[in-house]
């Protein structure tokens, strides 16, 4: 495509153009979508239609469900349909909404685990004052911060990212991600996304001291515990949240840390798979597994 031209829609060539590697990802990417689409919906209806679930810890996982269902669905069903189909286009206004789309749901599930922090840290270093601190006006204050924060996010990062001309409309991955938009630009202005990332990663760092401090002040709770019992019981409620965490963070400093090659890399198609694709399919499973109120919730819908 010739240097700044009018450029209406992307090719999207992540993927092999051989039609069984194709078929292949399609299939792959219909199982995984499918568990995680009935993971997440089946962790929302257990707690909307259980009121015993009605509780603050658990209506930040109901966020957190509905966040991974937007996460999800943002990126797989257009590169399944685009594999069953054997296309690789996207039109620029598609990618425009795909890429703040994907910003929104992924910072405000980063918001979202950050207030869940808070609030095993209030449920153990705090728990006499832990239903005056966390009300229900409260809580929904704190998943709006959050939502908001992603949206604040999202507008900054694609703004940044579509202000610059793009001298090549082909996208070394499988779906609009910022990183593989910046390698497109021909001109000055990405450094405009260059210095929103640096905005959003001092403000992501605050939340992970934020966080660390958090946690480091919940050990020292949970240590003072006389009783096994009851510490295991408190870690038992905070482990669902680290494992979480730990699992977001490793994928996102994967992905955004690594240094990015002009040329096209098989890694950097790995890794976007394992960011847009394990978190909301595994949190699901985290949730579930290790949590006995859920599980005992699930029973009783199924009786």
């Amino acid at each position: 495509m010739p240097n700044r031209s009018v450029i209406t829609y992307f090719l999207l060539v992540g993927f092999s153009e051989i039609q069984e590697g194709q078929n292949l990802h399609f299939v792959v990417f219909f199982i995984t979508y499918l568990v995680a689409l009935m993971g997440n919906l089946l962790i929302i209806t257990i707690i909307v239609l259980n009121h015993h679930l009605h509780t603050p810890m658990y209506f930040f996982v109901l966020n957190l469900s509905i966040v991974d269902l937007g996460y999800i669905s943002v990126t797989i069903p257009k590169a399944m349909a685009n594999s069953l189909m054997k296309t690789r286009w996207i039109l620029y206004s598609h990618c425009v909404v795909q890429t703040f789309s994907f910003v929104l749901f992924g910072a405000s599930e980063f918001f979202l685990l950050t207030v869940m922090a808070y609030d095993r840290y209030v449920a153990i270093c705090h728990p006499l004052h832990y239903e005056t601190v966390m009300k229900r006006g409260a809580c929904i204050q704190m998943a709006g911060f959050a939502w908001t924060f992603g949206l604040l996010t999202a507008t900054l990062h694609t703004a940044a990212t579509f202000a610059s001309p793009f001298c090549s409309n082909v996208i070394n991955q499988f779906f609009c991600e910022i990183p593989q938009l910046l390698k497109l630009t021909c001109s000055n202005m990405y450094l405009l996304e260059v210095g929103a990332l640096i905005l959003t990663g001092c403000l992501y760092f605050s939340c992970f001291l934020f966080i660390l401090m958090s946690y480091m002040h919940i050990f020292k709770a949970v240590m003072r515990i006389p009783s096994v019992q009851g510490r295991q019981k408190a870690f038992s409620t905070c482990l669902p949240h680290i494992i979480v965490l730990s699992m977001f963070y490793f994928f996102g400093v994967f992905a955004y840390l690594r240094p990015i090659n002009r040329t096209p890399s098989r890694m950097d198609l790995l890794a976007a798979v394992a960011y847009c694709v394990v978190p909301p399919f595994m949190n699901p499973l985290i949730y579930s597994m290790r949590n006995k109120d859920i599980k005992a919730a699930l029973w009783k819908l199924i009786d």
